[in-house]
């Protein structure tokens, strides 16, 4: 059976975000991982109220920002998934992890 490892990554700061992704493509095209993507999705602008007081009432203009998404899988090389998905990313990079488990073409379940 084939495993898929599909990574997710959001992101405030857009130049780290694509080195990070650019370093872990390249990291995984050297060790000969089979790799798709990395697949960008528009920029999500989230907007936050503030308020004056500890209750809603006056507010100050919402704080706005955009969040960046970058989206890679990993299929088969389950060792180098392993090794990526657990090294350490920057703290302004979220990252979430999804493994898949592909069977082949033509078995059949007993």
């Amino acid at each position: 059976m084939t495993f898929v490892t599909k990574l997710s990554f959001a992101s405030g700061d857009r130049d780290v975000l694509a080195e990070t992704v650019q370093e872990l493509k390249s990291t995984l095209e050297r060790k000969g991982a089979e790799c798709k993507g990395p697949h960008a999705t528009p920029a999500e602008t989230v907007r936050v109220p503030l308020y004056k007081q500890l209750r809603a009432g006056d507010e100050f203009s919402p704080w706005s920002y955009d969040v960046y998404k970058r989206s890679m899988e990993i299929h088969g090389a389950d060792d180098i998934a392993r090794e990526v998905v657990g090294r350490d990313f920057p703290d302004s990079i979220h990252v979430e992890v999804e493994v898949d488990q592909k069977k082949p073409l033509g078995h059949r379940r007993d």
